[in-house]
């Protein structure tokens, strides 16, 4: 893989059709990277763990397997949701929204477009973020406690195209930030849009992102009729130098 000074954000535009789109949230909708760096310093304070060794392995990851790995007492969802919950609270003055998340957002739900949020965090965290940064809702959510096992298996992705009422067959389009979360689309056997929000270009590829943006500026809703597909337009995709 290259590195970034080889790639160009220079594609024309892209006309593509799903039954429903899946979003990730942190890093794709809203960008919380200093809340979570906060919360996560706390966290090993408590534990006497490196926080540097935490934040390098738990972006795009759910908690519960974070602490299954460092301190196996705090991995249930009581203490996860109470300090989840706490995040926006304390820390809500640093997250900020991913450029063009709420014009994309707001789009689609002016015409009820099936969309949904599938996320690592708690329903706690989801809707604290949502409550503070006003963003619009959902049409139904996957959260953390929702599956037994977290991105990168492809669970989440497959319950949220059901939440939807969406069958087996239909297509889908994913858009995520982050690598364990496109694996866990493409295991799914959807397609992803990556964005390179919070991670490598490289990670995205080899994660094996069927699109790469660089925020949602270049991700617009085209047209929705009801039972219809939904169809959206990328442009200024990732272009590989040869």
């Amino acid at each position: 893989m290259g590195s970034v000074e080889e790639h160009s954000f220079s594609g024309p535009p892209q006309l593509l059709s799903a039954h429903g789109l899946l979003f990730d949230f942190d890093g794709t909708i809203i960008d919380s990277t200093e809340a979570v760096i906060k919360h996560w310093h706390k966290e090993a304070a408590e534990m006497g763990v490196d926080p540097e060794v935490i934040l390098a392995n738990s972006h795009g990851r759910r908690s519960i397997d974070t602490f299954m790995e460092f301190d196996p007492s705090k991995a249930n969802w009581e203490y996860i949701n109470q300090q989840e919950g706490l995040i926006p609270k304390l820390f809500g003055k640093d997250a900020v929204e991913i450029p063009g998340a709420r014009k994309l957002l707001d789009s689609l739900n002016t015409v009820n477009a099936p969309w949904a949020v599938v996320t690592s965090g708690t329903g706690a965290l989801l809707n604290g973020w949502i409550d503070v940064l006003k963003i619009a809702h959902p049409r139904c959510l996957v959260v953390a406690e929702d599956v037994e096992n977290g991105k990168p298996d492809p669970s989440c992705y497959l319950l949220g195209r059901q939440r939807l009422g969406l069958s087996e067959d239909s297509q889908m389009i994913v858009i995520e930030d982050a690598p364990a979360g496109v694996r866990a689309g493409k295991a799914a056997g959807f397609k992803v849009i990556g964005l390179s929000t919070t991670h490598k270009i490289s990670q995205l590829q080899e994660a094996g992102a069927d699109w790469i943006v660089e925020d949602l500026r270049s991700v617009t809703l085209k047209s929705f009729k009801q039972d219809g597909p939904v169809q959206i337009e990328i442009t200024n995709a990732l272009v590989q130098a040869l």
